[in-house]
Protein backbone atom coordinates (compact mmCIF):
# COMPACT_ATOMS: atom_id res chain seq x y z
CA UNK A 1 0.00 0.00 0.00
CA UNK A 2 1.31 3.60 -1.14
CA UNK A 3 2.33 5.50 1.60
CA UNK A 4 -0.08 8.44 2.49
CA UNK A 5 2.52 11.02 3.96
CA UNK A 6 4.20 10.80 -0.26
CA UNK A 7 1.64 9.29 -2.80
CA UNK A 8 -2.15 8.90 -2.02
CA UNK A 9 -4.78 7.50 -4.75
CA UNK A 10 -8.14 9.36 -5.39
CA UNK A 11 -10.68 8.38 -2.53
CA UNK A 12 -14.83 8.93 -2.46
CA UNK A 13 -16.31 10.67 0.62
CA UNK A 14 -19.18 10.70 2.55
CA UNK A 15 -21.87 13.33 1.99
CA UNK A 16 -22.68 14.66 5.35
CA UNK A 17 -26.69 16.09 5.80
CA UNK A 18 -27.36 18.93 7.42
CA UNK A 19 -30.82 19.82 9.35
CA UNK A 20 -32.28 23.39 8.40
CA UNK A 21 -35.91 25.06 9.40
CA UNK A 22 -36.07 25.94 5.48
CA UNK A 23 -34.99 22.65 4.11
CA UNK A 24 -36.95 19.33 2.57
CA UNK A 25 -38.16 16.26 4.57
CA UNK A 26 -37.05 14.69 1.20
CA UNK A 27 -34.24 14.74 -1.26
CA UNK A 28 -35.26 11.97 -3.76
CA UNK A 29 -34.27 11.64 -6.07
CA UNK A 30 -31.17 13.84 -5.82
CA UNK A 31 -29.96 12.00 -2.41
CA UNK A 32 -31.53 8.79 -1.31
CA UNK A 33 -32.20 10.42 2.11
CA UNK A 34 -35.14 11.51 4.26
CA UNK A 35 -35.68 13.33 7.32
CA UNK A 36 -36.15 11.70 10.83
CA UNK A 37 -34.43 9.70 13.32
CA UNK A 38 -31.20 10.08 15.02
CA UNK A 39 -29.80 13.67 14.04
CA UNK A 40 -32.01 14.59 11.78
CA UNK A 41 -35.25 15.38 13.23
CA UNK A 42 -35.99 18.71 11.19
CA UNK A 43 -35.46 19.07 7.36
CA UNK A 44 -32.56 18.60 5.60
CA UNK A 45 -31.23 21.51 3.58
CA UNK A 46 -27.45 21.14 3.11
CA UNK A 47 -25.49 18.18 1.96
CA UNK A 48 -21.79 19.10 2.28
CA UNK A 49 -19.35 16.93 0.36
CA UNK A 50 -16.29 18.50 1.36
CA UNK A 51 -17.62 19.59 4.84
CA UNK A 52 -14.25 18.66 8.02
CA UNK A 53 -16.43 16.28 9.14
CA UNK A 54 -17.08 13.88 6.18
CA UNK A 55 -15.53 10.42 6.32
CA UNK A 56 -12.99 9.25 4.08
CA UNK A 57 -15.05 5.88 2.63
CA UNK A 58 -12.19 4.38 0.43
CA UNK A 59 -8.25 3.91 0.42
CA UNK A 60 -5.99 4.23 2.98
CA UNK A 61 -7.44 7.15 5.15
CA UNK A 62 -10.91 5.17 5.07
CA UNK A 63 -12.76 6.26 8.38
CA UNK A 64 -11.02 9.55 9.21
CA UNK A 65 -12.64 13.04 8.79
CA UNK A 66 -11.72 14.90 5.86
CA UNK A 67 -10.01 17.59 8.48
CA UNK A 68 -7.53 13.96 9.85
CA UNK A 69 -7.14 13.47 6.53
CA UNK A 70 -5.50 16.52 5.57
CA UNK A 71 -3.45 17.13 9.14
CA UNK A 72 -2.28 12.99 8.53
CA UNK A 73 -1.50 13.53 5.13
CA UNK A 74 -1.43 17.63 3.70
CA UNK A 75 1.55 17.50 0.78
CA UNK A 76 -0.06 14.42 -0.49
CA UNK A 77 -3.25 15.55 -0.56
CA UNK A 78 -2.32 19.59 -1.67
CA UNK A 79 1.29 19.44 -2.99
CA UNK A 80 4.13 21.24 -1.54
CA UNK A 81 3.78 24.86 -2.42
CA UNK A 82 0.35 25.32 -1.07
CA UNK A 83 -0.11 27.89 1.56
CA UNK A 84 -2.17 25.89 3.88
CA UNK A 85 -2.21 22.65 5.87
CA UNK A 86 -5.92 22.40 6.08
CA UNK A 87 -8.58 22.15 3.96
CA UNK A 88 -9.01 24.64 2.16
CA UNK A 89 -13.08 24.39 0.02
CA UNK A 90 -16.07 23.26 1.40
CA UNK A 91 -18.27 22.51 -1.17
CA UNK A 92 -22.39 21.55 -0.22
CA UNK A 93 -25.62 21.35 -2.95
CA UNK A 94 -28.49 23.64 -1.14
CA UNK A 95 -31.92 22.50 -1.09
CA UNK A 96 -34.27 25.62 -0.25
CA UNK A 97 -37.93 24.61 0.56
CA UNK A 98 -38.17 28.17 1.90
CA UNK A 99 -36.59 31.39 1.26
CA UNK A 100 -33.63 31.16 3.44
CA UNK A 101 -31.92 34.17 5.81
CA UNK A 102 -30.98 37.67 4.42
CA UNK A 103 -27.22 37.63 5.15
CA UNK A 104 -23.65 38.34 4.55
CA UNK A 105 -20.29 36.75 4.98
CA UNK A 106 -17.09 38.41 6.44
CA UNK A 107 -13.88 38.65 4.30
CA UNK A 108 -10.71 37.76 5.83
CA UNK A 109 -9.44 40.77 7.84
CA UNK A 110 -12.81 41.20 9.13
CA UNK A 111 -13.28 36.94 9.71
CA UNK A 112 -9.78 37.38 11.35
CA UNK A 113 -10.58 40.70 13.68
CA UNK A 114 -12.98 38.15 15.84
CA UNK A 115 -10.41 35.17 15.94
CA UNK A 116 -11.86 32.94 12.65
CA UNK A 117 -9.08 31.73 10.63
CA UNK A 118 -11.09 32.73 7.38
CA UNK A 119 -13.73 34.18 5.79
CA UNK A 120 -16.03 33.20 2.94
CA UNK A 121 -16.53 34.43 -0.55
CA UNK A 122 -18.21 31.55 -2.24
CA UNK A 123 -20.51 30.65 -5.43
CA UNK A 124 -23.79 28.79 -6.92
CA UNK A 125 -23.99 26.88 -9.53
CA UNK A 126 -27.91 25.75 -10.92
CA UNK A 127 -27.63 22.39 -10.87
CA UNK A 128 -31.67 22.41 -11.55
CA UNK A 129 -34.23 25.60 -11.14
CA UNK A 130 -37.97 25.69 -12.06
CA UNK A 131 -39.28 28.42 -14.13
CA UNK A 132 -39.22 31.89 -12.06
CA UNK A 133 -36.57 30.61 -9.93
CA UNK A 134 -34.79 33.83 -8.44
CA UNK A 135 -31.38 34.87 -5.69
CA UNK A 136 -30.64 37.72 -4.19
CA UNK A 137 -27.45 38.99 -4.94
CA UNK A 138 -26.15 42.14 -3.77
CA UNK A 139 -27.91 45.74 -3.36
CA UNK A 140 -29.77 47.65 -5.66
CA UNK A 141 -27.65 50.61 -7.46
CA UNK A 142 -27.86 53.95 -4.59
CA UNK A 143 -29.10 51.95 -2.06
CA UNK A 144 -27.26 52.96 0.85
CA UNK A 145 -26.41 51.65 4.72
CA UNK A 146 -29.10 53.81 6.02
CA UNK A 147 -31.53 51.86 4.26
CA UNK A 148 -30.31 48.63 4.77
CA UNK A 149 -30.25 49.25 8.47
CA UNK A 150 -34.34 50.63 8.06
CA UNK A 151 -35.26 47.62 6.18
CA UNK A 152 -33.72 45.24 8.57
CA UNK A 153 -36.05 47.24 11.39
CA UNK A 154 -39.76 48.15 9.53
CA UNK A 155 -38.72 44.19 7.41
CA UNK A 156 -38.85 45.79 4.09
CA UNK A 157 -35.20 44.69 3.63
CA UNK A 158 -36.17 42.60 0.51
CA UNK A 159 -36.67 46.12 -1.58
CA UNK A 160 -33.05 47.03 -0.99
CA UNK A 161 -31.48 43.67 -3.18
CA UNK A 162 -30.49 43.04 -6.56
CA UNK A 163 -32.76 39.65 -7.43
CA UNK A 164 -31.95 37.87 -10.31
CA UNK A 165 -33.05 34.90 -11.67
CA UNK A 166 -32.18 31.25 -12.16
CA UNK A 167 -31.53 28.69 -14.84
CA UNK A 168 -30.18 25.53 -14.81
CA UNK A 169 -26.11 25.73 -15.68
CA UNK A 170 -26.36 29.60 -14.05
CA UNK A 171 -22.76 30.33 -11.85
CA UNK A 172 -23.30 32.91 -9.78
CA UNK A 173 -20.31 34.55 -8.04
CA UNK A 174 -20.86 35.67 -4.27
CA UNK A 175 -17.43 37.55 -3.13
CA UNK A 176 -17.92 38.39 0.92
CA UNK A 177 -19.48 41.47 2.05
CA UNK A 178 -22.13 40.46 -0.56
CA UNK A 179 -25.97 40.71 0.91
CA UNK A 180 -27.76 37.99 -0.16
CA UNK A 181 -30.20 35.28 -0.28
CA UNK A 182 -31.69 31.62 -1.60
CA UNK A 183 -34.72 31.62 -2.59
CA UNK A 184 -36.74 28.33 -3.54
CA UNK A 185 -36.96 27.18 -6.79
CA UNK A 186 -33.32 25.74 -7.65
CA UNK A 187 -30.41 23.30 -6.26
CA UNK A 188 -27.70 24.86 -5.90
CA UNK A 189 -23.95 23.58 -5.89
CA UNK A 190 -22.21 25.67 -3.41
CA UNK A 191 -18.32 26.24 -3.57
CA UNK A 192 -17.07 28.32 -0.62
CA UNK A 193 -14.00 28.91 1.29
CA UNK A 194 -13.92 26.26 4.01
CA UNK A 195 -15.73 28.55 6.80
CA UNK A 196 -19.17 28.55 7.57
CA UNK A 197 -19.44 31.79 9.55
CA UNK A 198 -23.00 33.19 8.12
CA UNK A 199 -24.10 37.13 10.15
CA UNK A 200 -27.89 37.20 9.18
CA UNK A 201 -29.75 40.49 8.75
CA UNK A 202 -33.21 39.19 8.40
CA UNK A 203 -35.08 35.57 8.94
CA UNK A 204 -38.95 36.63 8.25
CA UNK A 205 -39.80 36.21 11.37
CA UNK A 206 -38.26 32.65 12.36
CA UNK A 207 -37.03 32.30 16.19
CA UNK A 208 -33.09 32.53 15.18
CA UNK A 209 -30.72 34.71 16.66
CA UNK A 210 -29.77 37.55 14.09
CA UNK A 211 -26.52 39.17 14.07
CA UNK A 212 -27.67 42.85 12.51
CA UNK A 213 -24.42 44.91 13.85
CA UNK A 214 -21.57 41.98 12.58
CA UNK A 215 -23.77 41.84 9.23
CA UNK A 216 -23.57 45.54 8.45
CA UNK A 217 -19.89 45.85 9.45
CA UNK A 218 -19.19 42.88 6.75
CA UNK A 219 -21.35 44.84 4.26
CA UNK A 220 -20.27 46.29 1.49
CA UNK A 221 -22.93 48.90 -0.79
CA UNK A 222 -21.20 47.60 -3.94
CA UNK A 223 -19.28 43.92 -4.89
CA UNK A 224 -17.85 41.49 -7.61
CA UNK A 225 -21.31 39.60 -7.37
CA UNK A 226 -23.76 38.27 -10.04
CA UNK A 227 -23.76 35.84 -13.02
CA UNK A 228 -20.67 34.83 -14.18
CA UNK A 229 -20.79 33.99 -18.34
CA UNK A 230 -18.97 30.67 -18.86
CA UNK A 231 -15.87 30.72 -20.60
CA UNK A 232 -15.75 27.82 -23.53
CA UNK A 233 -12.04 26.31 -24.16
CA UNK A 234 -11.76 23.21 -26.32
CA UNK A 235 -11.81 20.98 -23.40
CA UNK A 236 -13.85 22.46 -20.72
CA UNK A 237 -15.90 25.14 -20.10
CA UNK A 238 -14.61 26.87 -17.16
CA UNK A 239 -17.56 28.39 -14.87
CA UNK A 240 -15.81 30.59 -12.81
CA UNK A 241 -12.32 31.23 -11.59
CA UNK A 242 -11.49 33.39 -8.86
CA UNK A 243 -8.88 34.01 -6.19
CA UNK A 244 -10.31 31.00 -4.12
CA UNK A 245 -11.27 28.34 -6.85
CA UNK A 246 -11.89 27.47 -9.91
CA UNK A 247 -15.06 25.24 -11.13
CA UNK A 248 -15.44 24.12 -14.47
CA UNK A 249 -17.31 20.98 -16.51
CA UNK A 250 -14.93 18.52 -18.22
CA UNK A 251 -16.17 16.17 -20.78
CA UNK A 252 -15.78 12.83 -20.37
CA UNK A 253 -16.60 11.57 -24.09
CA UNK A 254 -16.35 7.77 -22.50
CA UNK A 255 -12.56 8.21 -20.81
CA UNK A 256 -10.32 10.79 -19.78
CA UNK A 257 -6.98 11.06 -18.43
CA UNK A 258 -5.80 12.39 -15.51
CA UNK A 259 -3.19 14.30 -16.98
CA UNK A 260 -5.52 16.57 -18.94
CA UNK A 261 -7.81 17.60 -16.07
CA UNK A 262 -5.71 20.41 -15.09
CA UNK A 263 -6.09 23.21 -17.69
CA UNK A 264 -3.13 25.03 -19.09
CA UNK A 265 -3.30 27.93 -17.46
CA UNK A 266 -3.05 26.54 -13.95
CA UNK A 267 -0.01 26.50 -11.81
CA UNK A 268 1.34 22.81 -11.15
CA UNK A 269 -1.02 19.85 -9.90
CA UNK A 270 -2.39 20.44 -6.91
CA UNK A 271 -5.55 19.19 -5.02
CA UNK A 272 -8.94 18.78 -6.61
CA UNK A 273 -12.64 17.28 -6.67
CA UNK A 274 -14.60 15.62 -9.43
CA UNK A 275 -18.34 16.00 -9.01
CA UNK A 276 -20.69 14.28 -10.46
CA UNK A 277 -23.55 16.61 -11.15
CA UNK A 278 -25.45 13.71 -13.03
CA UNK A 279 -24.64 10.34 -13.84
CA UNK A 280 -21.56 7.93 -13.27
CA UNK A 281 -18.11 7.06 -13.45
CA UNK A 282 -15.30 5.26 -12.52
CA UNK A 283 -11.92 6.37 -11.49
CA UNK A 284 -9.67 3.34 -12.05
CA UNK A 285 -5.43 2.96 -12.19
CA UNK A 286 -2.85 0.61 -11.99
CA UNK A 287 -1.79 2.00 -9.03
CA UNK A 288 -4.90 1.89 -7.19
CA UNK A 289 -7.90 -0.56 -6.98
CA UNK A 290 -10.67 1.27 -8.52
CA UNK A 291 -13.49 3.51 -7.18
CA UNK A 292 -17.18 4.11 -8.48
CA UNK A 293 -17.77 7.98 -8.42
CA UNK A 294 -22.03 7.61 -8.06
CA UNK A 295 -24.30 10.51 -9.16
CA UNK A 296 -24.16 13.58 -6.74
CA UNK A 297 -20.82 11.80 -5.59
CA UNK A 298 -17.28 13.38 -5.60
CA UNK A 299 -13.96 12.01 -5.47
CA UNK A 300 -10.87 13.70 -3.94
CA UNK A 301 -7.91 13.98 -6.02
CA UNK A 302 -4.93 14.28 -4.02
CA UNK A 303 -1.47 16.61 -5.68
CA UNK A 304 0.18 13.17 -5.31
CA UNK A 305 -2.13 11.12 -7.30
CA UNK A 306 -0.87 8.41 -9.35
CA UNK A 307 -2.16 8.97 -12.97
CA UNK A 308 -5.94 7.59 -13.62
CA UNK A 309 -8.59 7.73 -16.12
CA UNK A 310 -12.14 8.49 -15.07
CA UNK A 311 -14.92 6.26 -17.47
CA UNK A 312 -18.06 7.32 -18.12
CA UNK A 313 -20.73 5.00 -17.16
CA UNK A 314 -23.54 6.76 -18.31
CA UNK A 315 -24.71 10.24 -18.92
CA UNK A 316 -21.93 11.91 -16.46
CA UNK A 317 -21.92 15.19 -15.75
CA UNK A 318 -18.80 15.65 -14.63
CA UNK A 319 -17.62 19.15 -12.48
CA UNK A 320 -14.11 19.67 -11.27
CA UNK A 321 -13.75 22.00 -8.66
CA UNK A 322 -10.04 22.93 -8.03
CA UNK A 323 -8.79 25.59 -5.10
CA UNK A 324 -6.77 28.62 -5.84
CA UNK A 325 -4.39 30.30 -3.60
CA UNK A 326 -5.05 34.46 -3.37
Amino acid sequence: MADPASILAPFLIEPRFVGRVWGYNDLRPWFDKIAGGTGHSEPLGEVWLTGDDCRVVTGPLTGKALSDAFATAPEALLGTTAPTRESPLLVKVIFAREKLSVQVHPDDNMARKYGEPRGKTECWYALAAEAGAKVAVGLRPGVTMDEVRNGIHDGSLELSLNVVSVEPGDMIFVDAGTVHAIWPGSILLETQQNCDITYRMFDYGRPRELHIEKSLEATRLATRAGKVPPVQRDDRTILVDVEYFRVERLPVNGSRASSSLAGSDERGGGLSYLFAAAGSGRIEGYAFEAIELPSRGIACIPASSPAFNVQDLGELDLIRISPRWP
